[in-house]
C-alpha cells in the first residue's frame, strides 16, 4: 500500500507539473476523487485496528500491573512491538490523504 501510494503522489506531482485542458483537468479531479475516498476508507479500517491494538496493550499492560503474571508482560510487549508499526502506517496515510487533498483543490 506504501508503494502504490507513492506512486500515486508521484503521479499527481507529475500531472500537475504540466499545463493541461479543462476537460483533462476535470477527468483527472474525477479519478482523485475516487482514489481519495479509497484511501480515506482504508485510513478508517487502519485507524480503528491501531486504536484496538492501543486498548488490547493498555489492558494487558494494566492486568500485569494489578497481576504482576510475566505472560501479561510478555502480552503487553508484543502488543506494542505490534503498534508502532501501525501508528507508522497510519500516519503516513493520513499525511497521503492530506496531501491528495491539497491536490484536489489546487485547481
Amino acid at each position: 500500500m506504501t508503494k502504490q501510494i507513492k506512486e500515486y503522489l508521484a503521479l499527481l506531482e507529475q500531472f500537475y507539473s504540466v499545463e493541461h485542458t479543462p476537460e483533462e483537468f476535470a477527468e483527472f479531479k474525477v479519478q482523485l476523487l475516487q482514489r481519495i475516498q479509497f484511501y480515506q476508507h482504508e485510513r478508517l479500517i487502519h485507524l480503528i485496528v491501531t486504536m484496538s491494538f492501543g486498548v488490547f496493550f493498555l489492558i494487558s499492560l494494566s492486568v500485569y500491573l494489578s497481576t504482576k503474571m510475566i505472560g501479561m508482560l510478555i502480552l503487553s510487549a508484543l502488543f506494542l512491538i505490534l503498534l508502532v508499526p501501525y501508528i507508522k502506517h497510519y500516519y503516513f496515510l493520513e499525511n497521503s490523504v492530506q496531501k491528495m487533498y491539497i491536490y484536489f483543490f489546487r485547481g
